[in-house]
């Protein structure tokens, strides 16, 4: 009779410990996924990185697009044209270089026969002067290209907090699904107990009733713990961007470091030197005084150059050349108040953009001082856990010896079992605790 007892005592111990202390048993032959592979793998495979990655090329190609403006522009133009319109035709013949002085008739002038004209123009333009408006849209294009760099890492700390978080899940669900297990087995064994103990008229029928609606209360904890386990499992793979199917062994969580968190000024400086949230509100104003530049160009007079060539003829084959040149002067005089309301409009937004800045940066510190304060609580959290997890463990080495002995009912049983479980799913779940917040503080302070 004891022997039984003690193996079904340590049954539910073994089981956490056996997740706490160790990877679960192998799915399929693999290395154990840590924690650094599945950071790494999201960053890599999440949708969410190869958006923020697509994003920064697409800045890329919109500096190119802006810098066109130092380039001319070249068109070519291939026409067919036949009518008996006089002007049509007294043109058509002269670039054709085909007039005659019989053309010079008035009826041959009033009522000329049609004629066909095929005209290859290639003409180019050039702007030699436009304000600066070129330059300053050169300037917004090479700003958001910066924009989508900080957006890259942006997601990508993100993707590193999530990955953290759903790793540790897991690793609580499938630590709670063994626990259930053992726990089942220990019901079971209890079970037996309690009807050999009635059998020998030491206790009553009420202890084994007890017993088996506490082993059904289990196995309906069991059936849930299996469901969450599969579902944080499929919530891993989504955020590393594998098939929700996949199956990785999960290596255990490392205790955490003991070094205290950094004092708050020195975190937040760090954090103002590298959140790419505030990188991106300062490039927001620069943008904004880039676009204010591009809205004041439009009052300035555009200076540009021309050229072109053109050749026409009667037939597709034969053709006469002709060249022209020239230069000019766009001045903007009015355009119904739109250019002095968008220099208004993006004045404002500059405004806007400053505010939005110190907005940030405030809540940085903040976010910051309340990520400390939780990296700090859940080191605390830990290091209580490890102090129940002994102290459950005695309590019910003593409560099952005084059961034996018929000094404690049933109920002092089944309750020093649960806190067994409960005090070492506390360990693993304040474990992980300390692994996101540690990884919070991190995505805090831009690491």
């Amino acid at each position: 009779m004891p022997l039984m007892i003690r193996t079904s005592s340590i049954s539910v111990i073994g089981a956490v410990l056996l997740v706490v202390a160790m990877p679960a048993a192998p799915l399929r032959a693999q290395a154990p996924l840590t924690l650094r592979d599945a950071i790494a793998r999201a960053q890599a495979g999440n949708p969410d990185a190869r958006i923020a990655a697509l994003a920064e090329q697409e800045a890329v190609h919109r500096v190119t697009q802006a810098r066109a403006g130092y380039l001319p522009r070249v068109d070519a133009t291939e026409a067919w044209q036949r009518g008996n319109q006089p002007v049509f035709v007294f043109g058509s013949l002269l670039a054709q270089r085909q007039f005659t002085a019989a053309d010079f008739a008035l009826e041959a002038l009033n009522h000329p026969d049609a004629v066909d004209n095929f005209r290859l123009a290639v003409g180019a333009e050039q702007s030699v002067w436009d304000g600066g408006a070129t330059r300053a849209r050169v300037r917004a294009a090479e700003l958001g290209v910066r924009l989508a760099a900080s957006g890259r890492l942006t997601a990508t700390q993100a993707l590193a907090v999530a990955a953290t978080q759903a790793f540790g899940q897991v690793l609580q669900a499938e630590a709670s699904l063994q626990a259930a297990r053992a726990a089942l087995e220990a019901a079971d064994g209890d079970l037996k107990l309690a009807r050999d103990r009635r059998d020998a008229g030491l206790v009553t029928e009420a202890d084994v009733l007890a017993v088996e609606v506490h082993r059904a209360a289990v196995e309906e904890g069991r059936l849930r713990a299996t469901l969450a386990a599969d579902l944080a499992r499929a919530d891993l793979n989504r955020v590393m961007g594998e098939p929700l199917d996949a199956a990785f062994v999960l290596a255990p969580l490392a205790p955490s470091s003991a070094a205290p968190v950094a004092d708050t000024a020195a975190l937040e400086a760090e954090a103002l030197r590298q959140r790419p949230e505030l990188q991106q509100a300062r490039l927001m104003v620069d943008l904004a005084g880039a676009q204010v530049a591009e809205a004041r160009a439009s009052y300035m007079p555009q200076v540009f150059a021309q050229g072109g060539w053109e050749g026409n003829g009667g037939a597709w084959a034969d053709r006469s050349g002709s060249w022209g040149v020239g230069a000019g002067v766009r001045i903007n005089l009015f355009r119904g108040m739109a250019d002095k309301a968008r220099i208004a409009e993006v004045t404002e937004a500059s405004r806007r953009r400053a505010l939005e800045r110190e907005r940030a940066e405030t809540g940085v510190r903040l976010e910051v001082r309340a990520a400390a304060s939780r990296l700090t609580s859940a080191r605390a959290r830990e290091a209580l856990a490890a102090t129940v997890v002994a102290q459950a463990a005695e309590r019910q080495r003593i409560v099952r010896d005084r059961y034996e002995q018929g000094l404690a009912d049933v109920t002092a049983l089944l309750r020093a079992a649960e806190a067994v479980v409960q005090a070492h799913e506390q360990q693993l779940r304040a474990r992980v605790d300390v692994s996101v917040e540690s990884a919070g503080l991190d995505r805090a302070l831009g690491r």
